[in-house]
């Protein structure tokens, strides 16, 4: 692990991402929401994608969680698969990199420990790990994960349909780590942030609840035509 101060301040952390084939998906328009966020009071950004992640960098001073959405052959993970992927979100201005840290087996059977290690000793970065379960969480703090976050709770096999935010969880890996805890995945409205910082999160990650226009319009959409 390195031995740092956390790379962000307590508090809210906005993901500022875009569907695929959203008009949104342009890095031009997510660093003007990443500016506006830092103008909201958001302590660190994350963000995904080398075009976007240098467009963000040239225009806000936050901290950037960097990743890479990536499918690879024979593998599950997707976030941030390689190391490869891990230097190219660092050269893009990452301050910090986020990766899969559940217990899928990563491409080329390269243990976690060994990526983690490699971020660490050759890119200099702290190491976010998106967990899905409590154990997963441990394993990353053993693997040494800098710090710790649900991001993946709901999104695996084992985890599909718990109810996010998943605060227990966050409760439970609060109370058993040395490294922070993040929130992420599920929050909607800002009582779920106070809650989870309640329980524990050193911050909260949130994303569609704030960044994505295309599921906010549905979701109003929805509502209209249920009363229609």
């Amino acid at each position: 692990m390195l031995e740092l101060m956390p790379p962000f301040a307590r508090g809210l952390v906005v993901s500022v991402q875009a569907e695929e084939g959203s008009p949104l998906d342009d890095p031009a328009v997510l660093a003007a929401m990443a500016r506006a966020a830092e103008r909201g009071g958001a302590v660190a950004l994350r963000a995904q994608g080398v075009a976007n992640i240098r467009a963000i960098r040239a225009r806000c001073g936050l901290p950037i969680v960097g990743l890479i959405k990536r499918r690879v052959p024979g593998s599950d993970v997707y976030i941030t698969p390689a190391y490869e992927d891990a230097r190219a979100v660092a050269q893009a201005g990452a301050d910090v990199v986020a990766l899969e840290a559940t217990a899928r087996a990563r491409p080329g059977g390269v243990a976690l420990a060994e990526i983690i290690a490699a971020v660490h000793r050759e890119l200099l970065r702290p190491v976010m790990a998106d967990c899905a379960t409590f154990e997963d969480a441990l394993a990353a703090q053993a693997a040494g994960a800098d710090l710790l976050a649900t991001t993946l709770c709901g999104y695996t096999g084992e985890t599909r349909g718990v109810p996010l935010p998943a605060l227990d969880l966050v409760a439970r890996i609060a109370a058993a780590v040395r490294r922070p805890t993040i929130c992420e995945g599920g929050i909607q409205h800002p009582s779920q942030v106070a809650a989870a910082l309640a329980r524990g999160a050193y911050a909260c990650v949130v994303g569609t609840a704030i960044t994505n226009v295309d599921a906010l319009t549905r979701a109003f959409g929805a509502a209209v035509q249920g009363q229609a």
